[in-house]
């Protein structure tokens, strides 16, 4: 059985733009993407700290040390800039994987700089 268990979370990212005509997906500083081992088209869930909007969506690279996460297409009305967003990805794991893999937890402090990465075995 596959178990879905979280591998990397981007915690209190500010948002800071936001782009409706764009065919979707957030933008994530390439920096930031590297840090937190997530890749270009991963799925990620979104959660507005705000709002308490909840969205999933696929990652895209934004250029690197811009420190920008811009929010594209539809869920574009689920935030502002300025909003405080945690960014969520998962995976389905079984037993087997569980002992080998950590999560890696980027905390963000204020312009999106990396205050704190942590990585926790899984």
């Amino acid at each position: 059985m596959l178990i879905p268990f979280l591998t990397a979370k981007i915690h209190r990212a500010t948002i800071t733009g936001c782009d409706i005509n764009y065919e979707g997906s957030i933008s994530i500083d390439e920096e930031i993407m590297e840090k937190a081992g997530l890749r270009m088209f991963q799925k990620v869930d979104v959660y507005n700290i705000n709002n308490g909007a909840r969205f999933s969506t696929y990652v895209i690279p934004w250029p690197r040390a811009s420190r920008g996460i811009v929010v594209n297409g539809a869920a574009a009305r689920l935030v502002q800039p300025g909003d405080m967003v945690i960014i969520a990805a998962y995976a389905l794991l079984d037993e087997k994987e569980l002992n080998s893999l950590n999560a890696v937890i980027v905390n963000m402090a204020s312009g999106n700089e990396i205050e704190k990465i942590i990585h926790s075995k899984l």
